[in-house]
This record gives C-alpha cells, structure tokens and sequence, in this order.
C-alpha cells in the first residue's frame, strides 16, 4: 500500500500537470481546451493507489488524474493533449480519449457514463478466465442517471463481477447542481441492485484509499461489485472554455468555501517539510522535460488521419487500402 509521500507525489504530479496543461491551452498549444481535475486529485490518487498494476481502470472526459495515477507516462501524456504524434495515442485521443493499456488504463471516454460497461466487460473477462483482476471505473454525478451505468451496475451484481464503481460527485453535471438532476440518493442506485455502497470524503487521499483498499480485497475475493460515492468539489471551471464564456452558476464566494480542503493541503501535512521539497522539484523537472517533449514532437500527418480506427488495421470506408 502507499504510503503517505507516495500519495502526495500523485497528488502534486496531477495538481501540477493541470496547472501546466491549463498554460498550454491559453498559450494555444493544447487547442480545444481541457477539463481540469483540479480539487479532486484525492479520488485518483487514492484509488489508483489501492490497485495492482495488473487491474485496469476506465475514465472520463475528466480523466487526466486518473490516467496519471495509474501510472501513465506524464511526458506522453501531455504530448497527447497537445496531439503530437509522440502523445500516448499518436495524438488521435487527446484529453477525453486518453488510454494505455500497458499501465491498465482501458481509455477515458467522453460520452457520460460509457466506459462503466468497459469496465464490467473486461471484470467478466477476468473472471471467466480465473483471473483475480479488479476493474475500477471512474464517473461523474451526471453519470448516475445514464441508462448504460446501471446496465452495467445490474450486470455487475447479477454475475458478482469484480469491478468497482467511483463516482466523483463534485456536486455540478456540468452547471447543474446534483439536487437538481438527481431524485433520490446516488448510493441508493447501487443499493438498488444489491451493491454495497458507501459515501466517503473524497477530498482525502488516505480516507480514499482506505475505503478503496476494502472494495479491491472484497472484488479479489470475489465477493462482488462496490459503490463509493467519493464527495469532492471542483476548484476550478467545467472547461476550460468558462474562462471566455464566464458562466455564472456558483459564486467566488462558494468556490473559494470550495477550496477551504485542499486535498494538496491535506496530504502534504502528512509528509515532512524535506520530502515534500524533494518531491515537488522531481516533479518541476519531470514536467519541464515535458513541455520540451511537447514542443519537440510533431504533430500527426494529416495523410494518417484514418489510421488506428481499426483493430485488425482496416481503413475506413473511401480510405485506401
């Protein structure tokens, strides 16, 4: 298990990334914007640390955190946001699409909701090979009224696959406040379809892993599907197009109450003043080494625009062979 410096690092390497990617949007260099994970990094890093290098995860239109603390290569990472043909993906997923199966990470995903059912499938293929896998899927608030998450969670109990599920609920669908968009409770859908749910302060590192840390060993088990509704707060916009829009749905005054626990603040009390410098310079470095990589890559050729679409290598249809 981690330990205290180990969750810090992923902590700071995501807050630090953000930081850095949201520069490279303004300066141009990541065109199309992102959307920050800033505030939630506790959730990633705490159930990423409960995981073996073996399971997998599957992500959001949110996901750096999550990729990154599966333990992608934050050089490749950035290159893919900035779609180069250095990046993860070759520079065809960018933020919302970003995956490597290498490290476990089954892609993040754009459509609300979608890759719970990644998640599951690739749990029933551990199973049925014999395998003790764990599938962790990652969703949003929003994501609790999308039919697909509770197929998904029904086939989850039903087979008593090894697969849990992680809402961030950051209290916005977007612009929409979660008592707007949700009738009842979001742990009441899990416990719906016999699942054990739970709700945890997700700004925590160490309570995240904890709680994530008894999912994993009850799904190794195979005693079945977990819910944790990981309560957190988003720091910073949706997109990073609010910075133009400036849409007003919460008050400066509410964010920055928002901001009162800084899951940053809270891990880093945990790790002597020495390590925590340490830690904070590896990561200035690894990102500088980034930024170079980034603005040393090329960017795809458009003449490839239709390659990787296809498993097997077929080209999409008016394509050549």
């Amino acid at each position: 298990m981690a330990d205290s410096a180990d969750l810090y690092r992923t902590v700071r390497l995501i807050r630090r990334f953000e930081q850095r990617a949201i520069e490279m949007v303004r300066s141009g260099v990541i065109v199309g914007g992102i959307h920050p994970y800033i505030g939630e990094e506790a959730i990633a890093a705490g159930v990423c640390a409960a995981l073996r290098p073996d399971d997998v995860i599957t992500s959001t239109h949110r996901g750096h955190g999550h990729v990154l603390a599966k333990g992608a290569d934050p050089v490749r990472m950035l290159a893919e946001l900035a779609g180069r043909e250095t990046g993860l993906n070759s520079g065809r997923g960018g933020s919302m699409h970003a995956a490597d199966v290498g490290v476990g990470v089954y892609g993040a995903n754009a459509i609300v909701g979608a890759s719970a059912a990644i998640a599951a499938g690739a749990a029933w293929s551990h199973r049925r090979a014999g395998h003790d896998r764990v599938a962790v899927t990652f969703f949003g608030d929003g994501a609790v009224n999308q039919g697909v998450l509770l197929e998904a969670m029904n086939l989850a109990s039903l087979r008593r696959l090894p697969v849990i599920f992680v809402c961030e609920n950051n209290q916005f669908a977007t612009s929409m406040r979660v008592q707007d968009t949700t009738a009842g409770s979001i742990t009441g859908r899990a416990g719906a379809f016999g699942i054990p749910a739970q709700s945890i302060d997700g700004m925590d590192p160490e309570t995240v892993l904890t709680a994530a840390s008894r999912a994993v060993a009850r799904a190794r088990a195979g005693d079945g599907p977990t819910f944790l509704e990981c309560l957190t707060y988003r720091f910073d916009a949706h997109h990073t197009w609010e910075y133009s829009v400036r849409p007003r749905y919460r008050t400066d005054e509410e964010v920055a109450t928002g901001r009162e626990r800084d899951p940053l603040e809270i891990q880093a009390a945990r790790v002597p003043e020495a390590v925590r410098a340490r830690i904070d310079e590896e990561i200035e470095d690894l990102l500088d080494q980034a930024q170079r990589f980034v603005d040393a890559s090329p960017e795809p050729d458009p003449s490839g625009a239709l390659d990787f679409l296809y498993a097997g290598g077929l080209r999409a249809r008016g394509g050549t062979a």
